[in-house]
């Protein structure tokens, strides 16, 4: 009972979805995407989790001088 569909999406449909969507929801969709086709992007959340989780954070202030 394993058979596919295939539906043929426009990237301009596509485009279209995202641009209708609320900013919270494009926002998440957006990081799930890149989540997805990014190795790096999810090796760079685990290290930066590492660092907070290790205590080595900086403020605001600190980083802007504000």
């Amino acid at each position: 009972m394993d058979n596919p569909i295939h539906i043929e999406v426009r990237p301009e449909d596509i485009i279209e979805a995202v641009r209708k969507m609320k900013k919270k929801e494009r926002d998440a969709f957006l990081e799930d995407l890149l989540a997805a086709t990014s190795s790096e992007y999810l090796d760079s959340i685990k290290e930066a989790r590492a660092e907070y989780k290790a205590g080595r954070v900086r403020t605001h202030a600190e980083v802007f001088g504000e």
